[in-house]
């Protein structure tokens, strides 16, 4: 039997790309990168002050409270607030006791894989999202200054690790009421809450999940470490939202300790 070859001749309409179109995604694929500028330029401007503010960062027992923002936690200044300052302090030093710990866990943010990213779509577009062409015209990589310096997130990670800790003690240390005893109140619930979302973000990183199982040939062999590896990768699975989630809540938890030390509203008892 014969077989005839016939071909069909196809025309594709409109513009296919290249260095003069920037996509052809007709939806609003700008709306992410929008809200990612909008959310951290936000916080920026807003931990830039309450950092540079150096007051109104603690509750004491005046008010029979013990709140700390976790801006200002370990408070290290000479002149910290009384009932504030750590068990050590930085003699001399004339600015907010913030501007000596917040280094530290914004070093973590800034070079967590995620938030890298995020910051590289929406302020350098590089490239702003999936099939938008990217704003520069070449790519050097962490290889030069000053992005090899996200190579440091493993050791801000620690160091968050470090300050977790430290937030957590403050979360503990707000169910004392000096004067009253023990209790609950809406500021606890506040610092906890940071707390928890502030662990769930650096156990979800991909270094820590890393530290837990990576450069392992076989588990077998390390069954504890497995058991944590395990335990870590759905967590790392939800890596962004908590990334999200506990940035604004700890800017949320600097406002209400704000709000109460300035007498604006009150920390309402629970029990």
């Amino acid at each position: 039997m014969a077989v005839t070859e016939s071909s069909t001749n196809v025309v594709l309409g409109g513009a296919r790309g290249g260095p003069d179109v920037a996509t052809l995604r007709q939806d609003r694929w700008w709306l992410q990168p929008v809200i990612t500028v909008s959310v951290l330029t936000a916080f920026v401007i807003y931990s830039t002050w309450a950092a540079f503010q150096n007051k109104y960062y603690y509750v004491g027992a005046n008010v029979h409270r013990d709140l700390i923002s976790p801006f200002y936690s370990p408070c290290l200044a000479s002149d910290c607030v009384p009932g504030s300052k750590a068990g050590f302090a930085f003699n001399g030093w004339a600015l907010s006791p913030a501007l000596l710990i917040l280094i530290f866990p914004l070093g973590f943010r800034l070079t967590c894989y995620y938030y890298r990213r995020s910051y590289y779509r929406a302020f350098w577009w590089s490239p702003p999202a999936c099939a938008v062409s990217d704003a520069h015209s070449s790519y050097s990589g962490e290889t030069r200054f000053p992005l090899i310096m996200q190579n440091l997130h493993r050791y801000f990670f620690f160091a968050g690790l470090i300050f977790n800790t430290l937030l957590t003690y403050d979360a503990i240390r707000a169910f004392h009421q000096p004067g009253l005893g023990w209790g609950v109140t809406v500021g606890t619930i506040v610092l906890c809450v940071n707390a928890t979302l502030l662990w769930l973000y650096s156990l979800s990183c991909h270094a820590c999940r890393h530290l837990c199982g990576g450069q392992v040939n076989s588990f077998s062999k390390h069954p504890i470490r497995y058991r944590f590896w395990k335990f870590l990768t759905p967590l790392n699975a939800k890596h962004m939202n908590f990334a999200w989630a506990s940035l604004v809540f700890v800017a949320l938890a600097d406002v209400y300790v704000r709000l109460v030390a300035s007498g604006v509203i009150s920390d309402y008892k629970l029990f």
